[in-house]
């Protein structure tokens, strides 16, 4: 996007960078550097984000009326993309840019009075309970079971690959709740404390050395029916509007900042030289365009109060592809010393000597950790049949 058409919109940029020049601490600038997936542990986002509240940037995203700044689209994307130009960590996407927008919609006047000034606070952290063993994009094939007794349900059964569940005290859970009929007709949406007795959570550490995923077990955990969003065995509604949200969003600006790393990291090592690698680059700079102009249509349709629709699924496509691409770039930049573990000295504040530069240290556990990309919120296959559906009617 050109931003320097417009000189409210140029006193708007220098605005933010002020304010990042000022509240974005070299631990904070350093902890966004070193991230190697979308999400960063609890204690960065935590302390970024209640910078932002006191700021009330927290959620760009957020109409007035709900703590949200009432900023324009552009002035959205001003901000994310002087952010990641700055490395500033990212926030955990599951409360703010998820489960927030769902109790907007969805929620009780209760509920949202409760959670809604806590999500911006951070007071809530809160983690996602969708996939189970054995449904994973096929989410409609979930079992974990929610039998209704008094006020409460009882629930049974497990979650898996679930992230941040460790740091969260908060969870929202798709549960079933009847087994008639399509098995989409039988899921609840449900909002669960995650110091509820039953719950035990277990690690699942990736390829790249972090932990950021686990497994979520619940025996007879108790949680109230006042802590359903919407109506009983009408969640999966409720599930395919927050995913629009998680399939969506602003990922351009993190994607160029990202690229343009590659390509930092790309001269220092001699490698522009070789009109192959200069072609790949050009390449992904085409794409982020096009993935730009995406963001663009789903953020006219929010604006417009319609949803992205098959838009998001268009994104989530575009985007996650273009970042493995981007990864593989940076794994080139960082040669033989990207093969070398190097987990405890790459984490923020470390003061452990590493092998080879510096920017080879994230190369290959960000190369790792975004193979996922493509599989979470529905693998880009599922998309594809999302799109061919909705959009060609097949």
């Amino acid at each position: 996007m050109d931003y320097g058409l417009s000189p409210t919109y140029l006193a708007f940029q220098s605005e933010v960078r002020a304010f990042l020049k000022q509240r974005l601490t070299p631990e904070l600038r350093e902890a966004g550097a070193r991230m190697t997936s979308v999400f960063i542990d609890k204690q960065w986002s935590i302390a970024w984000q209640k910078i932002l509240h006191e700021k009330g940037w927290v959620a760009p995203d957020w109409p007035v009326e709900h703590g949200g700044p009432g900023w324009s689209d552009t002035q959205r994307a001003i901000f994310a993309a002087e952010c990641a130009a700055a490395s500033a960590p990212s926030l955990a996407p599951q409360g703010l840019k998820m489960v927030g927008p769902v109790l907007m919609r969805y929620g009780t006047p209760e509920q949202k009075a409760h959670y809604l000034p806590r999500l911006l606070s951070g007071e809530d952290f809160w983690c996602q309970g969708y996939s189970e063993p054995g449904a994973g994009s096929d989410l409609a094939s979930l079992r974990m079971a929610a039998v209704p007794d008094g006020s409460d349900y009882v629930l049974n059964g497990s979650k898996i690959w679930t992230t941040h569940a460790h740091f969260a005290n908060r969870i929202f859970c798709l549960v079933r709740t009847s087994t008639q009929g399509k098995p989409q007709e039988g899921i609840t949406f449900l909002l669960i404390d995650m110091a509820t007795p039953g719950i035990t959570v277990r690690p699942i550490l990736s390829l790249s050395g972090d932990h950021d995923l686990n497994e979520v077990f619940f025996d007879d955990v108790r949680v109230p029916q006042a802590n359903r969003v919407g109506a009983e065995n009408e969640g999966w509604t409720v599930a395919k509007y927050l995913l629009e949200f998680e399939r969506g969003g602003s990922m351009s600006p993190g994607l160029k900042a990202t690229l343009a790393r590659a390509r930092e990291q790309a001269a220092a090592e001699g490698l522009l030289a070789d009109p192959a690698f200069r072609r790949r680059l050009l390449e992904a700079e085409a794409n982020l365009s096009a993935i730009e102009a995406t963001e663009q249509r789903i953020l006219s349709a929010l604006t417009g109060g319609k949803n992205p629709g098959p838009l998001s699924s268009l994104l989530k496509i575009q985007a996650t592809e273009a970042m493995q691409k981007i990864d593989e770039l940076g794994i080139e930049a960082a040669g033989p010393y990207g093969t070398v573990e190097q987990t405890a000295a790459r984490q923020p504040l470390s003061q452990l000597p590493y092998v080879g530069p510096e920017h080879s240290l994230t190369a290959m556990p960000r190369y790792f950790n975004n193979r996922a990309a493509s599989i979470y919120g529905g693998s880009n296959e599922i998309q594809r049949n999302l799109i061919a559906k909705m959009v060609l009617g097949l």
